[in-house]
């Protein structure tokens, strides 16, 4: 399981702040905080390695660049990069979006993450449960990596899917409940297979 800290909203207010002003030991300290996690993120979208690792580097060009033309984010500025990493996987594919297996197996939780979700998910074996999580919708993979492995909280999921609140509620809820019914056929198909 990848394990990502963050910096706090105060702290990251600063940084974007001082980026703004031109800062460049701000700029070196957002691509250090946020380079890994976002690379992750993307990499838990796309199969290959290198590919992660350029369109992770897109994002902080994408940065620079609106920070030159004054269009740099004023607060969230977590938000506005994981929302720049996700748009610029999905003009990538513009297609079917899956989390591939490799990185599904990055992000199956380990023992000390907590949470009904995650210990549902540790209760499973660990080949069924990926298994069922390679079957979610696009959209349900998002929330379940938005929410678990990148930990955001639902409103800020909802910001970067572009959805409510009640939508990420939902997509959440639905998400879990597929894991379930998924994970009961794999079972029965290995009970009678």
């Amino acid at each position: 399981m990848i394990l990502i800290v963050l910096p706090d909203i105060a702290a990251e207010d600063r940084l974007l702040s001082r980026a703004r002003t031109g800062d460049d030991e701000a700029l070196m300290l957002i691509y250090e905080n946020y380079f890994p996690p976002v690379y992750n993120f993307i990499r838990l979208r796309v199969e290959d390695r290198s590919l992660a690792e350029d369109l992770a580097s897109e994002v902080f060009i994408k940065l620079l660049q609106s920070l030159r033309q004054s269009q740099a984010p004023r607060q969230s500025l977590r938000g506005w990069i994981f929302k720049v990493a996700r748009n610029l996987v999905y003009d990538h594919y513009r297609k079917e979006r899956q989390v591939t297996t490799e990185a599904l197996e990055e992000w199956i939780p380990n023992a000390d993450d907590e949470g009904l979700e995650v210990d549902f998910i540790r209760s499973v074996n660990l080949e069924r449960a990926r298994r069922a999580l390679a079957r979610l919708a696009p959209d349900q993979q998002e929330v379940m990596i938005l929410r678990f492995s990148q930990n955001f909280n639902r409103q800020e999921t909802a910001d970067i899917m572009g959805k409510s609140i009640n939508a990420i509620k939902s997509l959440q809820f639905r998400a879990v409940q597929t894991l379930r019914q998924f994970l009961g056929e794999i079972q029965s198909e290995s009970y009678y297979g």
